[in-house]
């Protein structure tokens, strides 16, 4: 991997960069990719061994394996977010240490069937909710408190749109760097 620099390997789209519009077609188009998403991810990682699960996307760097189980738990974040934010008044959300949470057993060992089974009916309820979603919902709030920061609904769907690309462009990256078919 050395003919790609860090930065690249780190962010193979570029960081997520927030419109300072959002129109509704924005919306619609980052909830198809929401949607899309676990057939993307699936029809990538299901046919790869163990041995190429258990490989690093980038020197390290999380394994394919890690990053898979890694998207499940953050969009299952995601979707519970946005529950607390559409019930409770700006509520204050649980942070959670993704490294730590990609070190347990389960991340490391288990099958990714599972996984991949559990984001496609994670994703069928993100894009279900957020395309029902009135303009005073996506107006509602949460606060992340590792910075404080407040977060609009109308954020949280194009950054969970672009988590998935960013990670599925991990795998894609590291397969065609590998020439892994």
């Amino acid at each position: 991997m050395k003919e790609f620099d860090l930065e690249n390997l780190k962010y193979p789209i570029g960081k997520f960069i927030a419109p300072e519009h959002y129109s509704p077609e924005y919306h619609s188009e980052r909830i198809k990719e929401i949607e899309a998403f676990p057939e993307k991810l699936a029809k990538e990682t299901i046919h790869l061994t163990n041995e190429q699960l258990d490989t690093p996307y980038r020197p390290d760097g999380w394994t394919v394996r890690q990053v898979i189980h890694h998207c499940a738990e953050s969009h299952m974040h995601c979707y519970v977010r946005i529950k607390w934010a559409l019930t409770e008044n700006n509520p204050v959300i649980k942070a959670y240490d993704e490294v730590l949470w990609s070190e347990l057993n389960d991340n490391l060992t288990m099958p990714i069937q599972p996984t991949l089974d559990l984001l496609k009916g994670l994703h069928f309820r993100l894009g279900y909710i957020m395309k029902n979603l009135s303009e005073s919902d996506l107006e509602k709030t949460f606060i992340h408190p590792a910075d404080n920061s407040e977060n609009k609904l109308k954020k949280i769907i194009g950054m969970y749109a672009w988590h998935g690309n960013h990670h599925l462009a991990h795998i894609t990256t590291l397969k065609k760097y590998k020439n892994w078919q």
